[in-house]
């Protein structure tokens, strides 16, 4: 069976292309209105914040050379991205929230690789706070990726009979 004949390469295709475009459109904006490092207050709880983080999830790796760093993500990445192709193949086409969320790890995954391979790290901006507590600041492709790893888990302790 191809590609485009399969419904759920379809779905997890187009949910991965919604986000990829969400989010390198969201980076844009950030990258042409304001200057590293600017910070926006939008709330109490919620600041806009143009940062690049050179790491990966929660700056892992922020520190290491970027000739091994570089390398090391994009090989996860691709091999990630192979994971969930596969995964994908094999949820059933009535899960659709799950291959739904597999589409939203793959877009996000795509999103970050994009900037990776642009300018060598991501670019954050949504950073959330409370009082001294601090969540490391993410992105679009971030948010995507979590929701869909959240949707995946929850599914995972469903029992079906």
């Amino acid at each position: 069976m191809s590609a485009l004949a399969d419904a759920r390469l379809r779905r997890a295709g187009l949910v991965a292309a919604i986000v990829v475009v969400l989010d390198q459109a969201t980076k844009a904006m950030v990258q042409t209105s304001m200057q590293l490092h600017q910070t926006i207050r939008l709330g109490p709880f919620v600041d806009l914040v143009y940062l690049r983080n050179p790491g990966a999830a929660f700056s892992l790796l922020r520190d290491a050379p970027a000739f091994f760093r570089l390398p090391l993500f994009i090989v996860v990445t691709v091999v990630v991205g192979g994971a969930l192709v596969a995964y994908l193949r094999s949820t059933p086409p009535e899960q659709t929230w799950i291959i739904t969320a597999l589409g939203a790890i793959l877009g996000g995954a795509v999103g970050n690789l994009i900037c990776r391979l642009r300018y060598g790290e991501v670019v954050d901006f949504v950073f959330l706070h409370w009082g001294d507590w601090y969540w490391p600041a993410f992105n679009v492709a971030d948010s995507a990726i979590s929701l869909g790893a959240v949707v995946v888990l929850a599914a995972s302790f469903r029992r079906d009979p």
